[in-house]
């Protein structure tokens, strides 16, 4: 973010004083609405986690890593939503499916998994869900299970969190009987942490379905197969009281109150920026077509801000509002962001409430308060004609018009389903024309095309020992393209770029396309925004990213096109 900075302090700004724990609480809502939980889901998990832990007289360094390992058990959730949405058309109800079903048993798979996948499938999708399910089930498991617990792993590490969290994150697929993944550990292996926050979860989410005897059941039939048994007993003890106080008053203010000491906080800009950043970069994952664009809006409007001559405050909060505006994305299936026809009625209302997502998760931290109002306004327009409160101009701030004119012209100079990336040049004609339609402001677009054009791009030596032919590697495989996909592009054989894969894994230390495109985000290796999807030959028109699944079935269209 362009901010003048003296000593690691913003000059002549007194430093945030935001406590890490209200901040995860609030963008703990990302992971709810990402697995289609209700808002707070994560945050009573995370209350039953520690109260428990604390019935079981656990140190309070174990009960810290509780805490945060509960609230971000489900932020890997966007890191595999493109790959399984070449095979279902809605992603999100085949993980809420996924949460309801006892894998172990397979009986339960085939009575109860498929049919609620293929009763929330779309009509005339429900054969391809089906023979999805069957076909792929296997591959698509083990590739969501680990592309989630390194993300959610990766997430930890950049939010400084305790390695007992970050480990917890990595084992939270993994079974009591051995039959998880991906890492294959059994009992004591697991990470306790793991093990325990495993139990909240589950006892939450079939609170919510059916109260504590559901909640008590479904746990009963997991113990010993999913759950340590020790874990299960011990909660079973003091089941309604545990689930009661998840049920009654503030609940993010009880959870906040039980943190352990000393209590974490965000004391510098940098920090509450990385804490930001992360995620937003975290939902950008939903889709190849996002990576990178958070950071972009953020860089672009920051900048736009300073070129206009906005005090400091201004150019900060717009450069944070960029890093997480698009967060509300996760509510959306990324069927539809990722839909190349015309979008119904019904998935234009899914897309236009995203901005309202963002605003709403955001709102839940009172130090986040200013930054939700400026994140929830990026698709407002000067006529009033845009969303999602179609705010006219006069009550529109100067970071607000910037912000939405950063937004745009970032999506324009990229790929979209519905269309291949424009040249800054067609960018800067567009951005002009809606100016001139009184849609946006001219002095906004002057800045972020002025800010945009200034820009340079790369870094002076690639982190993690990488290589520039492997840089160019890591944005392909950001971009969701298969191995052989990134030899035809590169222009090598599909053997050596399966090598040029495996060395970049190998020295980013991850093993998955996800964790890889975060790792590609953090040290912005997909800057500056450049359309990396069409060969020569494919120009002047899109092609999609490749999922490693073959897809069946089409897509249906709506009723008319709405630009994303």
């Amino acid at each position: 973010m362009p901010e003048p900075r003296t000593g690691g302090r913003t000059a002549g700004r007194q430093p945030p004083r935001i406590r890490l724990a209200d901040l995860l609480v609030a963008l703990s809502g990302v992971a709810d609405l990402g697995m289609a939980l209700p808002i707070g889901s994560s945050v009573r998990a995370a209350l039953v986690a520690v109260d428990l832990a604390h019935h079981l007289r656990w140190p309070e360094r174990d009960i810290s890593a509780v805490f945060y390992a509960a609230l971000l058990q489900h932020i890997g959730c966007t890191a595999y939503s493109h790959e399984v949405t070449s095979l279902f058309e809605d992603e999100q109800s085949v993980k809420r499916a996924a949460l309801a079903t006892d894998f172990s048993r397979p009986r339960e798979v085939v009575l109860g998994y498929l049919p609620r996948i293929t009763s929330d499938a779309p009509p005339g999708q429900r054969l391809r869900t089906v023979r999805s399910a069957l076909l792929h089930s296997r591959r698509m498991t083990v590739g969501y299970r680990t592309a989630n617990c390194e993300t959610a792993a990766l997430v930890a590490r950049r939010l400084s969190l305790p390695e007992a969290t970050r480990l917890a994150l990595l084992d939270n697929f993994e079974w009591w009987n051995g039959g998880g993944g991906p890492r294959g550990l059994r009992g004591d292996d697991i990470s306790p942490v793991s093990r325990l926050v495993n139990v909240a979860g589950f006892a939450v989410f079939f609170d919510g379905i059916g109260g504590p005897d559901a909640a008590r059941q479904a746990l009963a039939r997991r113990s010993g197969r999913y759950l340590d048994p020790e874990v299960v007993e011990a909660f079973m003890v003091r089941a309604d009281e545990l689930l009661a106080r998840t049920n009654a008053g503030d609940v993010s203010d009880r959870l906040l109150a039980t943190e352990p000491e000393p209590h974490r906080r965000v004391t510098d800009d940098s920090a509450l920026d990385d804490a930001l950043r992360v995620f937003g970069e975290a939902v950008d994952l939903k889709s190849p077509y996002f990576h990178g664009h958070s950071a972009t809006v953020s860089r672009l409007a920051a900048e736009a801000c300073c070129r206009l001559g906005q005090p400091t405050e201004a150019v900060v909060l717009a450069g944070r509002a960029g890093l997480v505006h698009d967060i509300g994305r996760v509510a959306v299936a990324t069927g539809v962001w990722e839909h190349a026809g015309p979008l119904g009625s019904d998935a234009w209302q899914q897309v236009r409430l995203h901005a309202y997502h963002s605003e709403q998760i955001l709102a839940r931290s009172a130090g986040l308060a200013a930054v939700a109002r400026l994140a929830g306004a990026h698709h407002e327009r000067l006529d009033g004609g845009g969303y999602h409160r179609g705010i006219p101009g006069a009550q529109l701030s100067v970071p607000a018009r910037v912000i939405a004119v950063a937004d745009r012209y970032a999506a324009l100079v990229s790929d979209r389903p519905q269309r291949p990336a424009q040249t800054p040049a067609q960018a800067r004609a567009i951005l002009g024309g809606e100016a001139r339609d009184g849609r946006l402001d001219p002095d906004a677009v002057r800045a972020v095309v002025s800010a945009a054009e200034g820009t340079t791009g790369g870094r002076a030596t690639p982190p993690a020992g990488l290589t520039r032919r492997q840089v160019d590697v890591l944005r392909l495989m950001a971009q969701g393209l298969s191995n052989r996909a990134i030899a035809d592009r590169l222009v090598i054989s599909p053997r050596t770029a399966e090598h040029h894969v495996q060395d970049v894994y190998a020295r980013i230390g991850v093993t998955s396309r996800a964790a890889a495109a975060l790792f590609a985000m953090e040290h912005g290796l997909l800057q500056p925004v450049a359309s990396e999807m069409r060969s020569s030959a494919d120009a002047g028109r899109i092609v999609p990213p490749r999922s490693s699944f073959r897809t069946t079935g089409s897509r249906s269209t709506g009723a008319r096109r709405k630009a994303l």
